[in-house]
């Protein structure tokens, strides 16, 4: 399964940080390639920022070279989704906040989302809405100061506190927690043992969701 798979924010080190999340699920034959977008924002927060990234989506598609199966949209807006497909309408197109509220749908029951900011706390709330699953969701957890770290580095600096947020909402009823934004890309793996719900990471889900969709044509 070849997927190309684009972080609508510009910061590398997010990149990074999806693409091993990526490699983390990939099976004998694939290939992942993820690419920042070409231009826009290093973290999208406001709806400007979206309309920013999703020209920058657009232009990292068109420059990439070679034969792909699907497109990953790693951005918790699912930055672009609209206009990727418009573009190319022979491909599938996922972006991580419907492939992870689509495994929410799966797993049943309530759920939280746990973030790693309040300033996109209010976006993802509106996100699972749009997505048809707000009668679910219990509340979107974050930390209550503003993000004081690079994005790229936020799934070391706030392991713990993610962890503490996560734990939370299952003692508040939550049968599952999906981790919102790009930056959380990993940690789903990192925190699975010490947390008896299940983590839903949105780039992993995403790629099991279109091998699914590759696989049953």
């Amino acid at each position: 399964m070849r997927l190309l798979i684009v972080n609508p924010n510009t910061s590398a080190g997010v990149t990074a940080r999806i693409d091993a999340a990526a490699q983390a699920v990939a099976q004998p034959g694939d290939r992942f390639t993820t690419v920042s977008a070409a231009s826009g924002p290093a973290l999208i927060v406001t709806e400007a920022d979206a309309e920013a990234a999703t020209a920058g989506v657009l232009q990292a598609i068109e420059r990439h070279d070679g034969p792909i199966d699907g497109i990953v949209l790693a951005s918790f807006g699912d930055t672009g989704a609209e206009e990727v497909r418009m573009r190319h309408p022979r491909l599938p197109v996922l972006g991580i906040a419907e492939a992870a509220f689509g495994e929410v749908r799966r797993i049943g029951g309530p759920f939280a989302i746990v973030t790693f900011a309040p300033e996109v706390a209010g976006p993802l709330s509106e996100k699972a809405a749009e997505h048809g699953v707000a009668d679910l969701l219990i509340r979107v957890a974050s930390p209550a100061v503003p993000l004081a770290h690079d994005p790229a580095d936020v799934a070391d600096a706030m392991l713990h506190v993610l962890l503490d947020l996560c734990r939370g909402c299952v003692s508040d009823g939550a049968r599952s927690v999906v981790l919102g934004g790009g930056p959380l890309a990993g940690v789903a793996d990192r925190i699975a043992s010490a947390c008896p719900v299940r983590v839903v990471d949105g780039t992993q889900a995403a790629i099991g969701q279109l091998r699914e969709r590759l696989v049953t044509g």
